[in-house]
C-alpha cells in the first residue's frame, strides 16, 4: 500500500536495526525517505534506490542543534517539504548502578537521546508549521514507562522523550501536527543478535517476562511507527505506543 506516496520523511539513526526496518517500511510506502545516522549510510540506501525506491543517505549528529538545522534545511531545499519524521538515533550507557555513570557517559547519553530529540523536533515543527500539516513519531522504549537495573542515564532519558512527546503535542494539535511516541521493547536488533550468539542464555532471560513468549522484530516497531504517522492515526495525538509483547502488563 503506497500510503506515504508523494511524502518526503525522515528517519534518524537509520543505519541498522529499528531506524533501518523504519527507513525500508516507508521507502515500499512510497515515501522519499532520508536516512540519517552519525556515519552516512549510503549502502543501505543504496540497497533500497537498486530495488526502485526512493532513499538518500544523510550524515548528521543529533546532539549537534546545528547540524540538525543544516539537515531541515537542506531536505527542504532539495525536496520541497517534511511530512513526516521518526526521530530514533539514540545510544545506551554502560550497565551499571547509577553512582558509577561518569558525567561524561551521562552528558553524552543526554546529548543524543534526549537533546537530540529535542534538536530534531525543534526544526521539524518549524517546517512543518510553514507546510501546514506533519507528523512526529519519536523513539523512547518500554523503559520511558519503567525501570531497568543499571541504566539510569539511559532510562532518564526516555521518560523525558515520552514527556517532551506529549507536551509538544498539547502545543501543535490545533496546528495539524500531530506528535507521538513508539516504545519498543526487546527487539531482536544485530546489536541484540550479536549478544545472544555471546551469551546463548540471554535470549531465555530476556523472554522469561514477556508474555507473547518472544523478542520482537524491526519490522514490528516499523509498522506501529508507519501507522502513527499515517491518516489512519488522524485523531492520535501525545501518545506513547508500548509494542513490548506485553512485557509492562505486570
Amino acid at each position: 500500500m503506497k500510503t506515504f506516496e508523494g511524502k518526503v520523511t525522515l528517519v534518524t539513526g537509520s543505519a541498522m536495526g529499528i531506524g533501518l526496518a523504519c527507513a525500508e517500511a516507508f521507502a515500499r510506502a512510497g515515501a522519499t525517505v532520508i536516512m540519517a545516522d552519525i556515519q552516512k549510510p549510503d549502502e543501505q540506501a543504496q540497497k533500497l534506490t537498486a530495488l526502485g525506491y526512493k532513499a538518500v543517505a544523510y550524515q548528521c549528529d543529533v546532539s549537534d542543534v546545528n547540524a540538525v538545522k543544516e539537515m531541515i534545511d537542506w531536505i527542504v531545499s532539495n525536496y520541497g517539504r517534511l511530512d513526516a519524521a521518526h526521530n530514533n538515533a539514540g545510544i545506551q550507557t554502560p550497565q551499571r548502578p547509577m553512582a558509577e555513570i561518569t558525567d561524561d557517559e551521562f552528558d553524552r547519553t543526554v546529548a543524543v537521546d534526549l537533546k537530540g530529540v529535542w534538536n530534531c523536533m525543534k526544526h521539524e515543527i518549524e517546517q512543518m508549521l510553514k507546510q501546514g500539516a506533519g507528523t512526529i513519531v519519536n523513539t523512547s522504549s518500554q523503559g520511558g514507562v519503567t525501570a531497568f537495573q543499571g541504566q539510569a542515564a539511559y532510562i532518564s532519558c526516555k521518560h523525558g522523550v515520552i514527556g517532551m512527546t506529549r507536551t509538544a503535542a498539547m502545543d501543535y494539535a490545533a496546528r495539524n501536527i500531530r506528535i507521538n511516541a513508539v516504545c519498543p521493547g526487546v527487539i531482536l536488533t544485530p546489536m541484540a543478535k550479536e549478544l545472544i550468539r555471546r551469551n546463548p542464555d540471554l535470549e531465555k532471560e530476556l523472554v522469561r517476562d514477556i508474555p507473547a513468549g518472544r523478542l520482537g522484530k524491526p519490522e514490528e516497531i516499523a509498522d506501529a511507527v508507519l501507522w502513527l504517522c499515517s491518516p489512519s492515526a488522524s485523531f492520535v495525538h501525545g501518545h506513547a505506543l508500548l509494542v513490548d509483547g506485553g512485557f509492562t502488563i505486570h
